[in-house]
C-alpha cells in the first residue's frame, strides 16, 4: 500500500485533500502567504521542485482573492443599485 505524504505547506496548512477541507484563508491572509512564498522563491534558497511547488500553492491563493473581491465588487453594485432604487423612489 503507498503511503500517502503529510507534507505541511508553510503557515501550518497540510497540502493534499486535508488542504481543500481547511477553511478558506481571508483576503488578507491569502495575500500575506502569496507575499512569503514569492519572498521565499526569489531568495533562491529552494529548489525548482519547491518553487514549482510554491508557485501552484501561490496561484490558488491568488485565484481564492480573484473570488473574493469578486464577490465584493458584486455586493457593491447591489448595495449601490439599492441606493439609486431608493432615491429614485423618494423623487416620486
Amino acid at each position: 500500500m503507498a503511503k500517502r505524504s503529510s507534507k505541511t505547506e508553510p503557515g501550518g496548512q497540510a497540502s493534499g485533500e486535508a488542504a481543500q477541507d481547511a477553511p478558506q484563508p481571508t483576503f488578507e491572509e491569502a495575500v500575506s502567504r502569496v507575499e512569503s512564498i514569492i519572498e521565499r522563491i526569489e531568495s533562491g534558497q529552494m529548489g525548482l521542485e519547491d518553487q514549482i511547488e510554491q508557485y501552484a500553492r501561490g496561484a490558488e491563493l491568488l485565484k481564492r482573492c480573484r473570488d473574493v473581491l469578486d464577490r465584493c465588487e458584486q455586493r457593491v453594485e447591489e448595495i449601490t443599485s439599492e441606493l439609486d432604487d431608493d432615491e429614485a423612489a423618494g423623487d416620486e
